[in-house]
């Protein structure tokens, strides 16, 4: 057999996994083969080809451009958070510095608004709380049964529900809210069994599936606390 056909042997003999394999077994090819190296072309969707270097070139430049777009975002997302988390406690100051119930469901209402939301929602479960007369807020009062007609379908194990309602659901969770496009809702309790917190917007789309759910899992949690200083448990 002839040199050339040697070598086209070889040629077809070749695939990428043998010519990675190799180089990676040859760490100084590129050193020991560097003119070489820069005289050779590579395709370009764009120019058509270009150097392996300037190929290389321009793939760090992308890398190091998707690296500072996340970076930036990672540093808008922290921003935010810390402005929540700074919302968040002193909201909670706001609440503990309640004079009634009323008084505490309007600084939290108040706290909504500021936020650029319609409004702020409590409902809490019958069997959890004394809502019965005398007591003024019999209205917040809620059966975990009756309940239970929209949780799962809508939220199956979750503790959370993002997004819209339906005018039925509308009158059972919130009869008395105007203007509801979404909703962000959050259940209190370890089991969910305390009631739930209800966050509203006019906008259909502000609330979705995939949010986060941070700041709703710490009111959450902080509710219940503050709750219990104006309605006893059952």
């Amino acid at each position: 057999m002839s040199n050339v056909d040697d070598q086209a042997a070889a040629v077809a003999d070749l695939n990428d996994e043998r010519v990675l394999h190799y180089l990676l077994e040859h760490p100084d090819f590129f050193i020991r083969n560097a003119r070489r190296v820069e005289q050779m072309r590579v395709p370009h969707p764009v120019r058509g080809s270009v150097s392996l270097v300037e190929w290389q070139l321009a793939r760090q430049r992308n890398q190091i451009g998707r690296l500072e777009e996340e970076i930036t975002l990672l540093m808008e997302q922290a921003t935010v958070n810390e402005s929540l988390f700074n919302r968040l406690i002193q909201l909670q100051a706001d609440l503990a510095g309640a004079e009634s119930l009323q008084d505490m469901l309007d600084r939290l209402h108040r706290w909504a608004r500021s936020l650029g939301l319609a409004g702020a929602h409590v409902r809490l479960f019958t069997e959890s709380w004394k809502l019965g007369a005398p007591s003024h807020f019999t209205h917040l009062g809620l059966p975990r049964m009756t309940f239970e007609s929209f949780r799962i379908p809508r939220m199956g194990e979750d503790n959370h529900f993002l997004g819209s309602l339906t005018g039925p659901e509308l009158l059972l969770l919130l009869p008395q809210a105007k203007q509801v496009g979404s909703v962000a809702l959050s259940l209190m309790g370890r089991q969910g069994e305390l009631g739930m917190l209800i966050f509203s917007s006019r906008d259909p789309h502000h609330y979705h599936n995939g949010m986060g759910t941070v700041m709703l899992d710490q009111l959450a949690r902080m509710l219940p606390g503050l709750l219990a200083r104006w309605v006893e448990r059952a």
